[in-house]
């Protein structure tokens, strides 16, 4: 329930009918407001607008669009602690996490999370506002964020923004400013990056506490992609996926009584275990595995993939995900299965080829997201302005050379005693499978010392396991537990 509009501060509003389309460069709106989580009265500060980045010359090159929800009632004031959300892409808004998992208000969908008319926003009573205060940040060409133009009219290079290490560097800085704006360096720090974001919170932890000296208390990755697993190939990427397929085959199923008729989770660890022991070595042997040994993978991977051992034996084993989405249910409804969220199904022009048209979960989202988070930034946090919000922004060619975010992680974590890493994965998720993420987890610290701060959730969901409304729910509770967890309780930072 919105309670009413404070302030309106326009530094630097550039925007009118008889001027060029610009961006706002240094802009803040404050409206408060009131939500009920958990059966109590939350009070809080809604403030969305610009802040800007600089350069080593302290010149602006660009303002990213933000959202701050601070709670009021609470005691703690500037000492609660605040999270940092940034979504993935690279080149995705905001909105996702923003809209539809922790922020105080959620989309209006169905339960299993797709999407009703009219499109609208409504009460969310599980945001983890009560516990934490929450920055919703949007990278440069997501959102309304965008590059700002020097005094000759000249944008500053790509390069700045569009690449794994840029990106970091300069949203780092970013995040400094706001920590000073908004007197929050007492407050425990927590980064939380849904795919791409993993990769770019993970490269955050250490870029923030080497170069900006901002100590964290939690990583939180949501679906997060590691390029170093992720689109890679090869027998390690291809056994990864595996488990992903059991999940998927079962919830359409697609599985032999056996294994149908138990739970996913009482199945699940027998395909790990079948991924990581059998299935990757055979793969590793390439052309040169034993012809008795390849019909018994294959028999078995069929058994735990739902995929027709003849099907499996035509891709030499390797059986790439894509095709997965179109395979699984050709020879039944002849429907695809979505990527992001593979309880979607689609339909494509014919049942013949080797990937679906599109992707059937992302099209069904839009439906909801888009129509949502116009209406709500303009009409509930007051914010008008003629520029696009870009759910997905042209990042041009991504740099992803030189991507040292795991060891970045792990190195931050070594360093800082109190920072711990919690990650969250739906089963249902083909594009960066739970698999992969326990896997990318299990290589942060080779060393093994560290690995009693790290934790797992998994949900019977997809890539946005929170558009599910039991997961909405357990999701945003295992981030409170977390959060409780991580915080210091008066013990010193020591080993």
């Amino acid at each position: 329930m919105k309670i009413h509009s404070t302030l309106l501060l326009l530094v630097c509003f550039t925007l009118s009918f008889s001027q060029d389309l610009k961006i706002p460069v240094d802009t803040t709106i404050v409206s408060n407001h009131s939500v009920t989580i958990k059966g109590k009265q939350i009070n809080y500060k809604a403030e969305t607008g610009f802040q800007p980045v600089w350069d080593n010359e302290d010149k602006i090159i660009a303002s990213l669009y933000y959202t701050y929800y601070k709670r009021t009632n609470d005691t703690k004031g500037n000492n609660r602690p605040i999270i940092y959300s940034f979504n993935g892409g690279p080149g995705s808004a905001s909105l996702w996490m923003h809209i539809a998992y922790t922020g105080p208000k959620i989309l209006i969908i169905d339960d299993e999370g797709y999407p009703t008319q009219p499109y609208g926003i409504k009460d969310n009573p599980n945001s983890i506002l009560d516990v934490a205060d929450i920055v919703f940040i949007n990278p440069v060409n997501t959102g309304y964020s965008r590059k700002v133009a020097n005094e000759e009219g000249k944008l500053p290079d790509d390069k700045l923004f569009f690449g794994v290490n840029a990106d970091i560097k300069y949203l780092a800085s970013w995040m400094n400013t706001f920590t000073n704006r908004h007197n929050r360096w007492q407050s425990p720090k927590y980064i939380i990056g849904e795919s791409y974001g993993g990769t770019r919170v993970m490269g955050l932890s250490l870029e923030l506490q080497n170069n900006q000296w901002m100590y964290l208390n939690g990583v939180i990755l949501v679906s997060p992609a590691d390029y170093k697993v992720l689109r890679v190939g090869g027998p390690l990427s291809s056994s990864l996926n595996l488990p992903y397929y059991t999940a998927a085959a079962w919830y359409h199923n697609m599985l032999s009584p056996t294994l149908q008729n138990k739970d996913l989770l009482e199945i699940l660890p027998e395909a790990e275990d079948f991924a990581i022991n059998d299935l990757m070595p055979a793969l590793a042997k390439g052309g040169f595995i034993g012809e008795t040994e390849k019909n018994a993978i294959a028999k078995k991977m069929s058994y735990y993939s739902g995929v027709s051992e003849k099907v499996i034996l035509q891709q030499n084993l390797d059986v790439p995900n894509r095709f997965f989405w179109k395979e699984l249910l050709r020879n039944t409804t002849g429907e695809t299965i979505g990527r992001l969220d593979s309880r979607y199904i689609g339909i494509d022009k014919v049942e013949t080829g080797d990937r679906p048209d599109y992707s059937a979960e992302l099209s069904s989202w839009l439906h909801s997201f888009t129509p949502a988070i116009n209406y709500y930034i303009q009409n509930e946090l007051g914010f008008k302005t003629d520029v696009k919000y870009n759910v997905f922004g042209n990042t041009g060619n991504w740099d992803r050379t030189n991507d040292d975010t795991r060891e970045s992680l792990r190195q931050a974590m070594a360093q800082n005693p109190y920072l711990k890493v919690l990650t969250q994965s739906g089963y249902y998720d083909g594009a960066t499978t739970y698999f992969s993420a326990k896997y990318s987890q299990w290589q942060i610290d080779p060393s093994g010392k560290m690995k009693d701060r790290f934790s797992f959730k998994g949900y019977k969901s997809g890539h946005m396991m929170y558009l599910r409304n039991v997961d909405l729910i357990t999701a945003n509770d295992d981030l409170r537990e977390f959060i409780s967890h991580s915080l210091p309780k008066g013990k010193p930072a020591k080993y």
